[in-house]
Formats: C-alpha cells, sequence, structure tokens
C-alpha cells in the first residue's frame, strides 16, 4: 500500500499554485520599477514611512481577537483563529469542540450547551468529519478522536487556560503531526505562565444544576522557572433524561530559560470524567405526543432515574426480566481517567537557527457501559456456556454490561528549523506507539436488577478482548523561500509510515457460533495487522504580500493520507461463516486546493478562500459477498468510492469608526457543495449516492453577531447562526432531511477592570446559550437509507460566572 506518484490532477493543481506566484511575482516587480520611477521623477530619495504604514493598525476592542492571529497572517493556507479575547467570552466550561464553532469552514453540532458528551459531537469540515480532522495542544499529538481508546482533544483543555485555538479547516501543513488528518488540522496552545505571582479564580452557576470552580495559582518569575497550576471542578445535572455530568480537570505548566535562546517547557495533564448517557432520538420519537417510560415528550425524552419502577417480569421466576428495565439510567455510564505528560526543550543554536524536541506520555483508563435486557442476554449465553471455555453463570435479570477503555500513548518530535539567506526551512520527524485494550462483557448484578451493584464474580458471556497497537512515523522538510519582500514560495513534502496491530477475541463468532440449530466452538482469538505507508505527501504554496503591507493572497496545494479511521472496529468483525480475519481497506487519501485573500485595516480584518477538496478509498461497512466465496454474505468495512467538496469561507470583523468604538460586528460565511461521487454496490441492492449531499454537511452556516461596549464596566454580545438543511441519510430519501434553523446566543461582561484591595479585576460575565429556546433536532447519527437519528439541540441555558485576580 505504498506508492510514488505524481498524477495529472497532482501536476495541474501544482501548475495553477506555481503559476499564480510566477504571475504575482511579475506583477510585484513591474509595480516596484514603476514606484522606482515615480520617485526618481520627483526627483527625491525615499523617505520614512509613517508610523501608521509601517505597523499593524488594526481594530482593537475587549472582545475583538487580534487580527494577525484571527486571519493566519503570512500563512500558506486558510487558518483562522479563535483566540484568548473571544474564548473569555465564552460560557466557562466548553469544550474543546464547541469553541470551533464561531470559526468559517466548521460545522459543529454539540449535546448540551457546553458540549461535554462526547457521543453528541459532530464536525463537518468541508468534505471531512470529526474522525478526518486532526488536533495538536502545545505541539502534542491528540491521535485519534475515538470515545473509545482515543484522545478526544476536550479531555485535555480548559478555556481559561488557552491562548488560541487556530484552525486550518483544508490542509494544516506537512510540519504538524497527525495520522488522522485528511487536511483539517486544529491546534490549541496554551497561555504562557505569568512573570507575577497571583491567583485567578471563576466560579459559575448555571441551569441544570450546573456548578463551576476553576482555580489557577501562578508562581511568578522565580529565577528562571516560572508555572502554574490550575484545577477545574464541574458538577451538572443532564439536561435531559435522569443523571449528571461530573468533571476534575488539572492543568499544570511550567517554562524555565535556560539560556538567552534555549528554554524547556513542561505540561502535565489530568483528567476525571464521569457522566450519564442520553438516547437518540428517531423522528417519530422527537414527534411523538406519547411520552417515554420517564414520562418526558419531544426533546427531553431521556432514561428514567430513581426510584425504580416496578414492571411485569416477562419471564416467570426473573423478576427483572422486562425489557423496560432497560430504560434506567444506572447502567448506562462512561468513565474516563486520562492523564498526559509532556515535556519540549528548545535549543537556540544559532541566529535563526534552533532545533525543538517533544516527548511525551498518555496513560489512558476507563470503561463505560450499557444495560442489556434478559433476553438478549439469555440469546448469547446460551449459545456460549457449553462451547466458549468461558465460565458462565445464567443472567439474573438486566445484565450490566460492560466496556474497558485502557491504554497508552507516547511519542517523540525532533524538529530543526534554520534561517538560511531567503530560505526558512524546516525538517523534523515524529514517532509514536499506541497501546490500546478492549473487551466488552455482560455481568449480572447481585440480584438482577438494574440499580443493584454489578457483581463482577458472575460473568454472563464474553464479546470483545482483544489489544490493538500503531506505530506511526512522520517525517518532513519544508522550505519557505522569500523571493522578493512582497513574495514567498513555499515547498514541502511528508512521509508517512503507519502499522497497525490486532490480537484477540474481535467479536461474537470468536466465542462461539451456532450451525445449523447446534452451538459450535467459536474461532478463537485472531492475529491481524496492516500497514500503510507514503513517502511523497507534497504541498506547495505562495504568499503575495500587496504594497499596502496589509493584504496577502495566499494559495496552496496539498496532499494527505490518514490512517483508515476506526481500525479497532474494521478489523474486530468476526465473520460467521468463516475464520478469515477482515482485509485492509486502502487508506483514504485527499488532495485540497485553495486560494484567498486576507487583510487587516484600521476598522476592519477579514478573510476570504475559495477550496477545492477531493478524497478517494471512502471507508464504510456494508453486507457484501465474502471474498472467496460466490454466494456467502457477510457485513464489514470496504472502500466504498470518493468525495468531492467545493465552495468559500469567509471572515470579517468591522469596527466602524463613527461610533467610536461604541459597537463592532463580527460574521462568518461558509458556502460548502459536498458530494458523493460513486454509488455503494452491497449484496442485496445497490445504494444510489453519487451525486448526493453528504449526510450532516450543510450547504450554508451563516452567523453574525454584535458586541457593544457602552461603559467601560460593560461589555455585551449577541450573536446569530444559522445551519441549512442537512441530509440525514447517505441517499438522501426524501423527508429524511433536517431543514435549517437558526439559533441566537449572548453574553454581557460587566464590572471588567473593577478593583479593591487585593481583588483585581473582579468581573461578573452572564452567557445565554439558545436565547429564543429554539427547539430541533440537531446532531445527526446517519444511516445509509431511510432516516437517521437524531440528538436534539439543549433548551434555552443560562450561565453566571464570578470572576476575579488575586
Amino acid at each position: 500500500m505504498s506508492r510514488f506518484r505524481f498524477s495529472s490532477f497532482n501536476a495541474t493543481a501544482l501548475g495553477l499554485v506555481l503559476a499564480t506566484g510566477a504571475l504575482l511575482l511579475t506583477t510585484q516587480g513591474a509595480a516596484a520599477q514603476a514606484t522606482s520611477a515615480e520617485n526618481a521623477d520627483a526627483g527625491t530619495q525615499q523617505s520614512e514611512v509613517p508610523a501608521d504604514e509601517t505597523q499593524e493598525i488594526v481594530i482593537s476592542g475587549r472582545r475583538i481577537s487580534q487580527a494577525s492571529e484571527a486571519v493566519g497572517e503570512d500563512r500558506i493556507t486558510s487558518t483562522v483563529a479563535v483566540t484568548r479575547e473571544a474564548l473569555l467570552s465564552a460560557p466557562s466550561g466548553i469544550s474543546g469542540l464547541k469553541m470551533l464553532e464561531s470559526l468559517p469552514g466548521f460545522n459543529v453540532q454539540t449535546d448540551g450547551a457546553l458540549g461535554l458528551y462526547e457521543f453528541g459531537n459532530s464536525v463537518q469540515a468541508r468534505a471531512f468529519n470529526l474522525d478526518q480532522i486532526g488536533f495538536v495542544v502545545d505541539g502534542v499529538p491528540m491521535g485519534r478522536s475515538d470515545a473509545f481508546g482515543g484522545s478526544p482533544v476536550f479531555r485535555y483543555v480548559d478555556n481559561e487556560n488557552l491562548g488560541v485555538v487556530e484552525a486550518s479547516p483544508g490542509a494544516g501543513g506537512v510540519t504538524m503531526p497527525t495520522y488522522s488528518s485528511l487536511g483539517p488540522v486544529v491546534s490549541y496552545r496554551s497561555i504562557a505562565p505569568q512573570n507575577d505571582l497571583g491567583v485567578f479564580a471563576s466560579q459559575s452557576f448555571g441551569d441544570f444544576g450546573m456548578k463551576r470552580t476553576f482555580i489557577r495559582v501562578s508562581t511568578g518569575k522565580i529565577g528562571p522557572l516560572k508555572a502554574f497550576v490550575s484545577r477545574t471542578k464541574l458538577n451538572t445535572d443532564l439536561w435531559r433524561g435522569a443523571g449528571s455530568v461530573d468533571r476534575e480537570h488539572w492543568e499544570a505548566m511550567a517554562h524555565v530559560d535556560i539560556t538567552d535562546s534555549s528554554w524547556a517547557r513542561f505540561k502535565f495533564v489530568s483528567n476525571d470524567f464521569f457522566d450519564y448517557d442520553s438516547p437518540t432520538l428517531s423522528r417519530a420519537e422527537y414527534n411523538s405526543t406519547a411520552p417515554d417510560l420517564a414520562g418526558n415528550v419531544g426533546r427531553y425524552r431521556g432514561y428514567y432515574g430513581d426510584p425504580l419502577p416496578s414492571y411485569a417480569p416477562t419471564v416467570a421466576g426473573v423478576p427483572f426480566s422486562n425489557a423496560n428495565y432497560t430504560y434506567y439510567y444506572g447502567q448506562a455510564i462512561n468513565v474516563r481517567k486520562d492523564k498526559l505528560f509532556a515535556g519540549t526543550f528548545h535549543a537556540g543554536i544559532a541566529d535563526g537557527i534552533y532545533a525543538e524536541t517533544t516527548i511525551y506520555y498518555e496513560d489512558k483508563d476507563g470503561w463505560g457501559s450499557s444495560p442489556d435486557s434478559y433476553a438478549n442476554t439469555l440469546t448469547f449465553y446460551n449459545r456460549q456456556q457449553l462451547v466458549s471455555g468461558l465460565a458462565l453463570t445464567a443472567p439474573r435479570g438486566t445484565q450490566f454490561g460492560v466496556s474497558s477503555l485502557g491504554g497508552y500513548r507516547q511519542g517523540i518530535l525532533q524538529s530543526l528549523h534554520a534561517n538560511v539567506g531567503i530560505h526558512s526551512i524546516d525538517v523534523g520527524i515524529w514517532a509514536e506507539d499506541d497501546r490500546y485494550r478492549r473487551y466488552q462483557r455482560r455481568q449480572n448484578t447481585i440480584d438482577g436488577s438494574p440499580a443493584s451493584a454489578p457483581n463482577y464474580d458472575e460473568l454472563v458471556y464474553g464479546r470483545r478482548d482483544y489489544r490493538s497497537k500503531r506505530a506511526t512515523l512522520q517525517m518532513f522538510v519544508r522550505d519557505r523561500i522569500d523571493l522578493t519582500p512582497a513574495f514567498s514560495l513555499d515547498l514541502g513534502v511528508k512521509a508517512l509510515n503507519l502499522d497497525y496491530q490486532q490480537r484477540g477475541y474481535r467479536d461474537f463468532a470468536d466465542y462461539a457460533r451456532t450451525v445449523n440449530g447446534v452451538n459450535v466452538a467459536g474461532w478463537g482469538p485472531q492475529y491481524n495487522r496492516a500497514q500503510f505507508k507514503d513517502y511523497f505527501l507534497p504541498t506547495a504554496g505562495i504568499l503575495y504580500r500587496f504594497n499596502d503591507l496589509r493584504t496577502q493572497l495566499f494559495a496552496s496545494y496539498a496532499e494527505n493520507l490518514a490512517l483508515p479511521k476506526g481500525m479497532d472496529d474494521i478489523f474486530s468483525v468476526a465473520f460467521t461463516n468463516s475464520p478469515a480475519v477482515v482485509g485492509a481497506p486502502a487508506p483514504e487519501r485527499s488532495k485540497n486546493v485553495e486560494i484567498g485573500l486576507r487583510t487587516t485595516r484600521p476598522e476592519f480584518f477579514a478573510s476570504l478562500t475559495g477550496y477545492y477538496t477531493k478524497f478517494d478509498n471512502r471507508i464504510q461497512s456494508i453486507a457484501s459477498i465474502l471474498p472467496g466465496t460466490t454466494n456467502v454474505t457477510e457485513t464489514f468495512f470496504q472502500n466504498v468510492g470518493g468525495v468531492e467538496a467545493y465552495g468559500a469561507e469567509l471572515l470579517a470583523n468591522y469596527k466602524p469608526a463613527f461610533l467610536h468604538g461604541a459597537a463592532y460586528f463580527n460574521g462568518n460565511i461558509t458556502y460548502n457543495h459536498a458530494q458523493f461521487q460513486d454509488d455503494i454496490v452491497a449484496a442485496a441492492r445497490t445504494y444510489l449516492i453519487a451525486g448526493k449531499y453528504l449526510p450532516d454537511s450543510a450547504k450554508w452556516v451563516v452567523s453574525g453577531g454584535v458586541t457593544i461596549e457602552p461603559a467601560p464596566w460593560l461589555v455585551a454580545n449577541v450573536t446569530g447562526k444559522y445551519t441549512s438543511r442537512r441530509q440525514s441519510t447517505f441517499e438522501n430519501t426524501p423527508g429524511s432531511s433536517l431543514p435549517g434553523f437558526t439559533v441566537v446566543s449572548a453574553y454581557a461582561d460587566i464590572g471588567d477592570g473593577f478593583s479593591i484591595g487585593p481583588v483585581r479585576n473582579a468581573r461578573i460575565r452572564v452567557n445565554v446559550d439558545n436565547l429564543f429556546d429554539k427547539d430541533v433536532l440537531s446532531f445527526i447519527s446517519p444511516a445509509l437509507t431511510g432516516d437517521g437519528f437524531f440528538r436534539p439541540l439543549s433548551p434555552r441555558t443560562f450561565q453566571a460566572t464570578l470572576s476575579v485576580d488575586i
């Protein structure tokens, strides 16, 4: 699965980028000659340019992002950012994914006002979804975003500790360490420890019993050392159904100056997270006026809590055999305990030359549970009890289904940067080892009741028990060539080598099977391995700076390869009719082309990007003829075709001078046309998806807001976001789409800068999510045909936060 190629598409796209660069270079040369001629005719020497022409003068405000960061100044790709000013306005405790919803190019849907439910988040960026986006925190790659065994970024960040969230929705560049990205990369960078001793504390209260305490203690500068440590404690009830969310999050960072040009940074994160599940809903359930078992209708449908209701047994002598007991919240649990240790060493070698090394280790632990009905459990118990080799106990009622989530990641990144004449060169290597174990079992509870504690001495049946390993090696080289002061050419290439292995019990058929009505032993533990490599993944780009120094044109072309998303799921398929392991699909590949303009002006800044994206080898689970047979059907993951997307993204902020700083405006517009290119040929039928729109992909996402600063002690904002119609099925089945909707949020900051005694910068912030209480379905769990499943938008939610510096 390796290759070294340069296709006609590559040549055409690269040619367009380089031709654009050549044209701009010629234009710049002509402009320079014209300017020289004008100066000569005037008989004057070039005078010093006024300060307002050499310095970046852009709009400012207490809640306006720094222009250069917000629009990705000097980047060859579309790069936008949520900077610290904007993060300070967000509701306390929002997830790292929900932070992205204010950026163009990202269609973000989350469950709840804070977006903390891992199974209720979706992100679409151009042709890609969450699993195809790379995430990096302070230079440490986050691996895959899988809830099972992955490293979702929101486990590792708190918005109070972030300095900037920088996102490239199309092509993150060859220097970014990621094996999951087909282009989009999001980088989270923390604030540096402050030079002064101090304490920052905030206390938040909100709807649904939400309480959150954040405190950060800074040592100030002590000799060469400065550091901080922070703790977050959050508790809230679920907004629908019984259950709660409990999060304890620690972060620590230390910065040590070694010499004038060398330093070391050490980072620690601990995240202890516990929450309860809520169910996805069918469209019929959402629209039904008949209450669920908890007595709820519409968007509030959710699992019932204590006291446990009583239902008539469906099996004599088994009190908790009624399937209604699986709607009890107490067995729908998620527990995550993650720790990240990282150290970065920056060594200045000479003027313009430095080396950096980042070493990291992540420990992942946790488990999840879900209830299993007596009837379902009994089926697998009967199949396995005599032939699986497991010591099993008959089911007692409603069983406790548990999945483990243990493992670790460790890695090292080494890079060298050198400025040599007109060249700015980066060379680097990244290596990572990722180990993971997953098992799924059904255990009895002490007495069969779903409200009772699990009995881990009574295993009822097994489903999975395997270990997986991912080994990653990435190398890169990039050269930024400043051909003139106005024109830069960027060339780079990365090599990626991925090795995946899985060993153990994959699924039910490895424990036991039923053949002609007789239960027989399963296939037993299996081993499977796949390798994916590509040593030529190029990027090319240009940057042109116009004469006014505030406007830039950029263009880029990039290729990417990603480890097939969900490799654990792909290889954990156990065939019913064959002991064979699943063949590895080809890795997904993408090609991204961008061209855009960005500008920073005294009254506004903006960035406009047009793009074309294509990715091949899309992976899907479908029922097909088992390889090596002609009439045996099995369901497994396969490559099923490609996706093509094109569109435009606009970010803009405007602060009109005639309002004298009392108000400013921001807006984002995303137009995204993303379609499948191939039908899916399955065993039973062909799914006609060629030319159909990607599920959950909105053609239009438009947001806009106004911020007012009528007094030094008040900042307020109202923002609206429109998401257009989205499909819930791959076939775009008539009647299966979700209509477009608009949701409005608002905040007010009161007392910013107020101080008394040792208390400084005391302020109160009020945030309101879904201001007009819009009741719609928002999150989509897609289906091939028919209709998808959904999660509703959370209702209007208030939050108040008091924060102080000491």
